[in-house]
């Protein structure tokens, strides 16, 4: 039987994070044989690669595995938009872990949404997060809960399904784009070529980083990506929302929201978390290679 939904998971040096992935995928209660689940392995030199080929013959979906050396995020996801044989793409990052429900309702919401090329779900919050993961997740929350414009800022691919007729149209994703930035120079792709791009009822969980030098080195690397998206297309967000003043004030007026929502104590460092983030970011930006690579 021919699937319906492809999963999609891109995984570089993922093992401590990947196993409780897959096993979430795997829980899912939408129909196992509508689904096929596709690993790409982006050269990894821990043990991811072992950990997702250990389920091969081990589930009743579908499951293929592709090993490359690393070529970057937009090689591994196009990779997906190629061999994928669903009529939609839910991407799962190894670094996420699903409700059994997460894939049903995002079917359930393409399907009755036939003009949407791509649906995001909505970031749970994970009470058992120590101060500096909640700090990092609580503004994707409160941005969610608000129901903010996705056009001011474009989703990524984790937790979103994609429509892959309207990923194909418009020519996949950019192999050239090596780091962040590729999913969402894709969403910018999918909009401008007419669809739309909706928040759905699903939710999902993301494993933050809980410690600030790997926040610092995350947003860092996070700027060094953006400053080849922002070289392809300056329409794709904001460089003036980008600097740590903005981050103090953003934080501030998210301080009251997030206490309602957690009672911690900890989101007083809000102002001061948004303005380290960004300050990483701007580093990182300044750091990042100005032209993309020929492949």
């Amino acid at each position: 039987m021919k699937p319906r939904v492809t999963v999609g998971t891109c995984v570089r040096n993922g093992a401590a994070t990947l196993a409780e992935a897959v096993e979430s995928v795997l829980a899912q209660d939408y129909p196992h044989e509508l689904t096929e689940i596709i690993f790409v392995d982006d050269g990894s030199t821990d043990n991811s690669n072992e950990i997702m080929k250990r389920y091969v013959g081990k589930t009743d979906m579908r499951l293929r595995v592709f090993s490359q050396p690393w070529r970057g995020l937009g090689a591994s996801r196009q990779l997906i938009v190629n061999a994928a044989e669903g009529e939609y793409i839910a991407w799962v990052d190894c670094d996420m872990v699903l409700p059994t429900d997460h894939v049903r309702k995002q079917i359930d919401f393409m399907d009755r949404n036939p003009k949407v090329g791509i649906a995001k779900a909505r970031y749970g919050l994970s009470k058992e997060d120590n101060a500096v993961a909640i700090l990092e997740n609580i503004p994707f929350v409160l941005h969610d809960s608000r129901n903010g414009s996705l056009d001011l800022k474009l989703p990524g691919t984790g937790g979103a399904v994609f429509r892959v007729e309207a990923i194909r149209k418009v020519g996949g994703f950019d192999s050239k784009l090596v780091g962040v930035g590729e999913d969402q120079d894709a969403a910018f792709r999918v909009k401008s070529g007419g669809w739309l791009i909706m928040r759905s009822p699903a939710i999902f969980y993301e494993k933050r980083v809980n410690t600030w030098k790997n926040l610092w080195r995350k947003w860092f690397w996070y700027g060094q990506g953006d400053r080849q998206l922002y070289q392809k297309n300056r329409n794709v967000f904001s460089l003036f929302r980008m600097n740590p003043l903005a981050g103090v004030v953003n934080g501030f007026l998210q301080v009251s929201d997030a206490y309602r929502l957690t009672r911690r104590i900890s989101v007083l460092l809000l102002p001061f978390h948004s303005a380290f983030r960004i300050t990483a970011w701007c580093f990182g930006f300044s750091k990042g290679k100005a032209t993309i690579p020929s492949m």
